[in-house]
């Protein structure tokens, strides 16, 4: 089932930031059917019709209340405030957007909603920030395409990112049917799908630490060029993740010709963000020097000490790819700490197998004191060939109730309360959360987090887990983050940079059609924000504060955002490529 648009609305006296990187200017928009069908000056675009909000002939855009929690509107469900809803039925109406931004609605180049989108499809996390359309199947590890073997599997291996709800229907096995799951379910935002590398790898192979096979290089293949035949913009890999890290690099050069056959690009979680960061970024050029297929560097950081202050030889890298005529993209989130599951952190032998296998490790003496040895002395590969400083490994979210109290607390503070090394706190915690713990990674600089988003390429990927008793706040934050601490108190960005790189930029690499601008023709995507009152409400302490600021959202032209509340409205849809180098519609 697909959404269509809502009724006419006319957003008057916006100041409109296009998406485009071009100058401001106010205007009035008009939207009808899910569309924008006027873009003029103030007082000169068609009256919507009469507005419907009580208390006054036209709506005003200004939020009722900030800074509290989200609030569904009345009649929340399938059918939004007003009586806009999923049927795309409501009475036209007038917004007075006069003070207020109406830019294009953003784009979430990283996000693990796979199964937020399904078990709680309103997403406020995202709604409430202006975010309109996500990009799933991320880091190289989902939930399409699998089998009877490798979803248990997988459901256990990434339950620190997404959880493994019993209660959800797992009615899908390839990238087409969990689309068209997700187009049944009917979610708040828009989706598209990446194919996980991961996932290709243990169909064809399992969780084996080697080169594949022609035959199973052929099967990795096929599997491929399925997920983008069905829909699928391109494809993910995650090499810090098993079994994504066994690849070479000749393997993924070959994956990604099939990619760029399609029209797709290549979305890396590189080899390593510590020690060895620059040469993984170089791997990732490389490979799409090779396979001529375009590049978009995910959660583009450096971390850890050894890269403090080393953000402009990453960009130079960049900039000599890019002037050879490379086509890359970049993301990043706008904070110090990074988030992953607790198990990440373990060296790349000691997960082989599968999940399974790696419990089975954690409880041998041997296996354990050699595991030490690799995050304590050597740096484990799965720390980034870093040596693992506890006191830097915070706790966010455990499975297991008995756990609860270590919730906030570093791995370091468990250690010297209980009077026991950091290692074998880690392996402990592990074993009983049956490697479901996930963590925050305090291994950030601010200076570089600032370079790396001034770049010419950057877009905006939150890379946020909405699991867990205390999550990274990014999930709630990134975006009006940006907004309020990058552009409005530090002035790194400009109002207009930093919505193009929230809209226009990313939708350009994902080859969405007539999507992330503002302009006649184009798909109503839209969030009205107050440019002076913007802000992430989303703390480290309370990371599930929704933003304020953020008045009005719209996704295909139904209204998931009013006066800073949530709606209950669903219009959202899988985006999927339509054939070899079509756009996603």
């Amino acid at each position: 089932m697909s959404a269509s648009g809502g009724g006419s609305v006319l957003f008057r006296g916006a100041t409109v930031v296009d998406g485009t990187g071009a100058g401001r200017f106010r205007a009035d928009v008009r939207i009808a059917g899910g569309v924008i069908v006027e873009v003029g000056a103030p007082g000169r675009a068609v009256a919507a019709g009469r507005a419907v909000a009580a208390g006054g002939p036209v709506a005003s855009g200004r939020a009722v209340a900030s800074g509290g929690p989200v609030a569904s509107g009345a009649g929340a469900g399938r059918s939004g405030a007003g009586g806009v809803g999923r049927s795309g039925a409501g009475a036209a109406r007038t917004v007075d957007a006069d003070g207020l931004v109406l830019a294009p609605g953003f784009i979430d180049m990283h996000a693990h909603s796979d199964l937020a989108l399904l078990r709680e499809p309103e997403h406020p996390a995202k709604v409430t920030q202006g975010v309109t359309c996500e990009v799933l199947g991320q880091d190289g590890l989902s939930y399409a395409p699998v089998d009877d073997t490798t979803l248990p599997a997988l459901r256990r291996q990434i339950a620190g990112w997404n959880g493994d709800p019993d209660d959800l229907e797992w009615d899908w096995r390839t990238v087409g049917g969990y689309l068209d799951r997700l187009d049944r379910t009917g979610p708040a935002v828009n989706a598209c799908y990446l194919v996980p590398h991961g996932s290709l790898r243990m169909l064809a192979m399992g969780w084996e630490n080697r080169a594949p096979s022609a035959a199973e290089l052929d099967r990795m293949r096929e599997l491929l060029a399925q997920g983008l035949v069905e829909g699928a913009v391109g494809m993910s890999s995650g090499l810090t993740y098993t079994p994504g890290m066994y690849a070479g690099t000749s393997e993924l050069v070959e994956l990604c010709r099939v990619v760029a056959g399609f029209g797709g690009f290549h979305a890396p979680h590189q080899r390593s963000y510590g020690a060895g960061a620059l040469e993984g970024y170089a791997e990732m050029v490389e490979i799409a020097r090779r396979s001529g297929c375009p590049l978009h560097l995910t959660h583009a950081t450096m971390n850890f000490g050894v890269n403090e202050g080393r953000a402009g030889e990453l960009l130079a890298l960049l900039d000599r790819a890019l002037d050879d005529g490379v086509d890359l993209t970049l993301d990043s989130y706008p904070y110090l700490p990074g988030s992953t599951t607790l198990a990440a952190l373990l060296p790349s032998w000691a997960t082989e197998g599968g999940p399974q296998a790696t419990l089975a490790r954690l409880g041998d003496p041997a296996a354990r004191e050699r595991i030490r040895y690799e995050v304590e002395e050597k740096g484990s590969d799965g720390c980034h060939g870093v040596v693992t400083d506890w006191s830097t490994i915070q706790l966010s979210g455990v499975r297991a109730p008995e756990l609860a109290g270590a919730v906030g607390r570093t791995v370091a503070e468990l250690a010297a309360e209980q009077r026991r090394s950091g290692t074998e706190v880690f392996l402990d915690l592990l074993l009983r959360d049956e490697l479901a713990t996930t963590i925050l990674q305090h291994v950030g600089h601010e200076a570089n987090v600032r370079a790396i988003m001034r770049h010419r390429v950057h877009t905006v990927g939150s890379d946020g887990l909405l699991v867990g008793a205390r999550p990274h706040p990014r999930a709630w934050g990134t975006f009006p983050r940006y907004l309020a601490r990058y552009v409005r108190e530090s002035g790194v960005l400009t109002l207009e940079e930093a919505v193009a790189r929230m809209t226009g930029r990313p939708a350009a690499r994902l080859r969405l059609h007539r999507r992330g601008r503002i302009a006649p023709g184009f798909h109503a995507d839209l969030v009205l924000f107050d440019p002076e009152q913007v802000q992430d409400g989303a703390t480290f302490e309370q990371p599930r504060r929704p933003a304020v600021g953020v008045e009005h959202v719209y996704v295909n032209g139904v209204a998931v955002v009013e006066q800073g509340r949530t709606t209950g409205a669903r219009p959202g849809r899988a985006l999927r490529r339509t054939g070899r180098g079509a756009e996603a519609i």
